[in-house]
């Protein structure tokens, strides 16, 4: 075993605070390593303030992670130390169900392992801790390789949860050339989903109420902003769209933009509000063979591809770096959506 530093909630009320917790000896398929950047995640004040319900304090969040081997067990055949890695949503699952066999750990029928809050697997009663914490122990098979340039580390962080939860639906729905597609909503996801989906080489148009965002989605290769407050911006889409990936982590009108989706065109959520959505209305499914989907995270293989691919055409996520002292204002601020587009924690000042 080995103490750690870390930042933890001790109930759901409480402000964030230093904690120092202990990670486990490292294993033979073990790969342990220093946290260089952990990104801020909705998820993370979630958690923290019991918003989901189940959460098991004291809360280290913390699940968007980059760092660097300090040490790899014997039988660890894919890292070295000195490698730049990285840690996402799960650091491990049953290994042996279908979705597991199919490379598809976020599904596992027996529950994944959570970076945080989450019980070990075979070891009820245990609880994760995530990455606002100055090191981690993790299974090889759940460590991600990074090859973005090292100047670039701390906006890859974001990719680790942002990147895959935008990237796997559109892969999962083929969103390619010639398909027009819509991003709901300019957030920590929103942003990495118009970049995604326009190197992908798809027309995007980007859905937000606020106006001051269309040039920054322009910029990230949206073709299109649309105001969806404006009923006549929006009339003008109607039944248009292949594919729309909605990102908004509030309660909304589905049907808003349900309707904008052509024959067999498909709406797929990745935000996840605190409270359920208003109940689509049917006629606007059946009439058009229109789906509603929702899609978690990804698979280890699939976040592997993700950052391969991200690497590959320079996409990174606009960020702005923070001292872990911050990281209680940097809630707030992320509750009113002061953050252009996502918060990520230097934890070099974890020490300070």
């Amino acid at each position: 075993m080995s103490q750690a530093q870390a930042y933890a909630a001790q109930f759901p009320s409480s402000a964030l605070a230093p904690l120092s917790i202990k990670r486990r000896t490292p294993g033979q398929l073990d790969v342990a390593m220093d946290i260089l950047f952990c990104g801020v995640c909705h998820s993370d004040l979630h958690t923290a303030r019991d918003e989901w319900g189940g959460s098991i304090y004291p809360v280290v969040p913390g699940h968007e992670i980059v760092g660097r081997v300090t040490a790899v067990g014997d039988l660890v055949s894919k890292f070295k130390v000195g490698d730049t890695v990285g840690v996402g949503c799960m650091v491990d699952s049953c290994q042996h169900c279908s979705a597991c066999a199919d490379d598809l750990e976020q599904y596992c029928e027996n529950g994944f392992t959570g970076t945080y809050n989450s019980p070990e697997q075979g070891k009820p009663g245990s609880n994760t801790y995530g990455g606002y914490s100055n090191h981690l122990v993790v299974r090889e098979s759940f460590v991600l390789k990074i090859s973005h340039d090292a100047a670039d580390l701390a906006a890859v962080a974001p990719l680790l949860c942002a990147g895959i939860t935008t990237y796997s639906p559109l892969r999962q729905w083929k969103v390619g050339p010639g398909h027009k597609v819509g991003i709901v909503g300019l957030g920590g996801l929103g942003h990495m989903g118009v970049k995604i989906a326009a190197v992908m080489g798809a027309h995007v148009v980007l859905f937000t109420t606020s106006d001051n965002k269309r040039e920054d989605a322009l910029r990230m290769g949206a073709k299109e902003v649309v105001n969806s407050k404006n009923a006549a911006e929006m009339a003008q889409h109607t039944g248009t769209f292949d594919f729309i990936l909605n990102t908004v982590a509030a309660p909304h009108n589905l049907d808003a933009f349900l309707v904008l989706l052509k024959l067999d065109g498909t709406m797929t959520l990745v935000g996840a509000p605190a409270s359920p959505h208003p109940s689509p209305g049917v006629f606007n499914l059946i009439m058009k063979r229109r789906r509603l989907a929702g899609s978690l995270i990804g698979g280890i293989r699939e976040t592997q591809e993700m950052l391969d691919f991200c690497a590959e055409h320079g996409i990174l996520s606009d960020i702005e770096t923070i001292r872990m002292d911050e990281i209680n204002t940097a809630y707030e601020r992320m509750l009113k959506s002061d953050v252009k587009y996502r918060f990520v924690v230097d934890m070099a000042t974890l020490a300070a």
